[in-house]
């Protein structure tokens, strides 16, 4: 999950459906660069499309300034150097905080705000934007072992979002930690910005950020009523596709192993870190999808299920999240009410299903 940090390049607007989105005749929608990755809005009422993109873009920027890594004016990088002795931080930057420690608590501490030394012990941050090693590549295909085996032979250490203190005034992080707040950021932006659109102009929209899509207000229009958004679900073009029905109101995010990777000491390595180890999840899953009420929800329980590896599939399913995971021979399994049925983009074959639930996300 790539978050705020890579500058926004704004493109062409188009009424084409991006990658990943099924635009109904009654919608109308733009996209542009944003972090380096392709951003959208998708809105019920076509005349609405140029203020519900002016809307996104102020949200996504107002998160960005808030916390990016990849800019020396955010609040973020400014406040860093200071954490240890307590500081002072804005209402934004509260939210995007507790949104953070939330997604850390449902996840049982899988998904950690506190990773931002290791993510640059491993050469991510600033200055990478551009680098030819950046890139997204398709894991290479392994057996699947019949039992599952240890990630790693090192020693858990302790939790860093727990030793965080946030107080009615103040935030204070010990001077060994440093703030990411990449892994749940861009989700909250995306429900932020859904929201802001649904509220200020009230016509139905879907928000993209990358590979979270949040949605508010009524959907399209489905034989005169409102009816559900259509979700293209695909990570790299190769990958098993499937299309889904989503629920006005509700979000999907995909966590993938297979994008931002980069070569570091010799080694191909991923955003997406095991918090007990400050390392990269063994890419068990090229990608996890899950539907969810928000998109902080469901981007918290994709990345968990990257990190969790093979015990993601007993963990999904005892907590009744809908989600569909890709493995690295490519098998699609699916967990709660996410739809099973899927089918194989051109060229790609072996893909076996394995049964969940059907409905809507």
């Amino acid at each position: 999950m790539a978050g705020p940090g890579a500058p926004a390049a704004r493109t062409a607007e188009h009424t084409a459906p991006p990658h990943g989105i099924a635009s109904p005749h009654d919608t109308a929608q733009t996209s542009w660069t944003v972090w380096g990755l392709e951003a959208s809005v998708t809105v019920t009422e076509p005349a609405l499309l140029a203020a519900a993109g002016d809307i996104v873009r102020d949200a996504v920027a107002e998160v960005d300034l808030a916390c990016s890594r990849f800019r020396e004016d955010s609040e973020l990088m400014m406040l860093q150097p200071r954490m240890a002795r307590g500081v002072s931080i804005s209402p934004m930057f509260r939210l995007l905080l507790e949104r953070a420690l939330d997604a850390a608590r449902m996840t049982g501490g899988d998904v950690d705000p506190t990773l931002g030394a290791d993510l640059a012990a491993l050469g991510h941050g600033p200055g990478m934007q551009g680098r030819p090693g950046l890139t997204s590549v398709r894991v290479p295909q392994q057996p699947v072992p019949s039992q599952p085996v240890p990630q790693h032979r090192l020693t858990p250490r302790a939790p860093g979002w727990s030793r965080l203190q946030l107080g009615a005034g103040t935030l204070t992080v010990p001077d060994d930690l440093r703030l990411d707040l990449g892994a749940s950021a861009k989700a909250v932006a995306a429900d932020l910005a859904a929201a802001s659109v649904y509220r200020e102009l009230g016509c139905g929209v879907l928000v993209g950020l990358g590979g979270d899509l949040a949605s508010a207000g009524p959907g399209p229009q489905e034989d005169g009523k409102p009816g559900h958004w259509q979700i293209m679900v695909q990570d790299l073009p190769a990958d098993p596709v499937q299309y889904i029905s989503l629920a006005p109101g509700f979000a999907v995010a995909t966590s993938s192993t297979q994008k931002r990777r980069w070569q570091h000491q010799g080694m191909q390595v991923h955003h997406i870190l095991d918090p007990r180890f400050g390392l990269p999840a063994e890419p068990v899953w090229r990608s996890v999808s899950v539907a969810a009420p928000t998109c902080l929800e469901a981007n918290a329980f994709s990345t968990a299920a990257i990190v969790r590896g093979f015990a993601a599939l007993d963990w999904l399913r005892t907590e009744g999240i809908a989600a569909r995971l890709v493995d690295s021979p490519g098998r699609v399994a699916t967990t709660g009410g996410w739809p099973a049925q899927t089918c194989n983009p051109v060229g790609n074959t072996g893909e076996s299903n394995t049964p969940g639930g059907g409905g809507h996300g």
